[in-house]
């Protein structure tokens, strides 16, 4: 079969890269600006006018009151609050105190709303001129997050966000918007209160854990952060990544850019639409009757049965001998989270394919050798995770900490329910400390891996074209039960048969089910009588 050829190019991104995956988030909720427009310039020239203007006037022959500089006092006194927030902040660092006035005040000096007026007359006037300029990374990342079925919305805490997203055509691309106006129609606070995020989640119908805020203020990722959102990324345009990090932000960006999307090419299948694998064998084998048959799987829940405790999943001897005689007719490969030498060892058989840590290990029979390791890399930050992580749950009953080679995964289901908040509290905590590692999902079991873009999905393809099995004449099948094999399934929509174990049925990228591990061994079975031998 040969070597594994390298093809690190293909799934490796950027330390900074993030992944958005559908199963893991239903919404994303962005900043207006700063992240989504570049009105920030705008905003700061407007504001710098209006406080020069005024304490032109306030000083007199005091000059002791500094000007106001776009530089610092930006970003720590106005960016990202409402209007009003911000000149009350200002003007405390200042040690001016004015009366509130009233909205309805002209626009001058008098009052904390007048100056507010001041200000967006000069903002207003200048996007009347100019227009706004809208970051093209961001709007191709929301068409990215829309085309996955994610639903996005937007906020600022400016009452013009209307009047700037119809200036630049963008009112269309989110289903939600809360913003300045809402903020009083509502009364609800401003940042770096989360009220206004949570609205929005409120509106778009999803939990604020799977939700993803993208903010570029330290007033908006300390509002995330205090809304208990699934994923804070901040986006550094002004060098303050220090910051975005200290105040609440998971990850920080440079630029949306850096943001990918996991493309999901099928839809769900409800759980009525699927037929059991056994009692449509008959169409299966139709669909095998000129091709030869590859068959890839996963190994806990679908070869073994779910136990307490990894040790504990042993296979046994008849689904054991069932394998040997199917991977004599035809290629046989296990696609499994756990470490590639475990896995390997616990199923026993050599004529097998082996990947393991969900693709990162590949290993199989004769000439067909080890693929270099595309983890590496990520070592270090694995082992320092590993060491933070266990102290953080070590009090906490029937947790269990499982060091794999490339990756980490904390085992919940011996813990007591109450306690599972926590634990996930402890793994989001580790994981913002390591923007290079990304958090998954399993049955019962809080997982931090590498993060690049690379799956079972991604590895089951990598495997089929370097075992020359990325063909015509081939019926590539996957089983699985998890929530990581549905990866694989859509890899195979076009192209193979993916089949679900699981004894409660889910929406599903598979084609077939079957209801428990012996259903996976008589479907195995059945299949040894339909592979015409092995593929060369």
């Amino acid at each position: 079969m040969g070597n594994i050829p390298k093809k690190e190019e293909r799934i490796v991104a950027a330390p900074n890269n993030i992944i958005i995956r559908k199963n893991d988030f239903d919404a994303a909720i962005f900043d207006l600006d700063g992240v989504v427009t570049k009105t920030m310039p705008t905003h700061a020239l407007a504001w710098k006018k209006a406080f020069d203007e005024f304490l032109s006037q306030h000083q007199g022959n005091d000059s002791a009151v500094r000007p106001f500089d776009i530089a610092t006092d930006y970003m720590i006194y106005v960016d990202g609050k409402p209007r009003l927030e911000g000149i009350k902040s200002f003007l405390q660092s200042r040690k001016i105190s004015l009366p509130a006035g009233d909205p309805k005040e002209a626009p001058g000096f008098r009052s904390i709303h007048a100056l507010g007026n001041l200000k967006n007359g000069y903002f207003l006037e200048k996007v009347k001129k100019d227009g706004v300029e809208v970051y093209q990374s961001t709007l191709e990342f929301i068409r990215k997050l829309k085309a996955q079925g994610i639903k996005t919305g937007i906020i600022s805490s400016s009452k013009n966000c209307a009047l700037i997203l119809d200036s630049a055509g963008l009112a269309e691309m989110f289903e939600v918007r809360v913003d300045g106006v809402d903020l009083i129609k509502l009364n609800i606070p401003g940042k770096p209160a989360p009220d206004m995020f949570l609205e929005a989640a409120r509106q778009l119908g999803a939990e604020p854990s799977r939700t993803v805020i993208i903010e570029d203020a330290v007033s908006g990722v300390e509002a995330a952060k205090a809304g208990g959102f699934g994923l804070v990324i901040g986006i550094s345009r002004l060098g303050n990544r220090k910051n975005l990090l200290q105040y609440g932000a998971h990850v920080v960006v440079n630029d949306a850019a850096e943001i990918s999307v996991a493309h999901d090419d099928s839809a769900a299948r409800k759980p009525a639409e699927l037929a059991s694998a056994i009692e449509s064998f008959a169409a299966i084998k139709k669909s095998a009757a000129t091709k030869n048959i590859a068959v890839f799987l996963d190994y806990d829940g679908t070869l073994t049965p779910i136990v307490d405790t990894p040790d504990k999943a042993i296979l046994s001897p008849q689904t054991r001998d069932v394998l040997i005689e199917l991977s004599k007719k035809c290629v046989v490969g296990i696609i499994s989270g756990r470490d590639m030498k475990n896995v390997k060892t616990l199923v026993g058989i050599d004529s097998l394919i082996y990947a393991g840590s969900h693709g990162f290990e590949i290993t199989g029979p004769r000439e067909f050798k080890e693929s270099s390791s595309k983890g590496i890399a990520f070592l270090p930050a694995l082992d320092q995770a590993q060491k933070v992580l266990e102290e953080a749950i070590s009090q906490i009953k029937g947790v269990l900490v499982e060091r794999k080679k490339f990756a980490i995964a904390v085992h919940y289901r011996l813990a007591d329910p109450a306690d599972v908040p926590e634990i996930e509290h402890a793994v989001d905590k580790v994981n913002s400390l390591h923007q290079d590692l990304r958090k998954a999902y399993g049955k019962k079991v809080f997982e931090l891996q590498p993060n690049i873009d690379w799956h079972k999905g991604k590895a089951l393809l990598y495997l089929l074209e370097a075992l020359g099995l990325d063909k015509e004449n081939v019926l590539s099948l996957y089983i699985g039960d998890d929530v990581t094999d549905e990866d694989a399934f859509r890899a195979l929509e076009n192209k193979g048969i993916g089949i679900v174990v699981w004894d409660t049925p889910f929406p599903t990228a598979a084609k077939y089910s079957l209801k428990n591990t012996d259903e996976v061994r008589a479907f195995l079975s059945l299949l040894i009588q339909i592979c015409g031998g092995p593929h060369e």
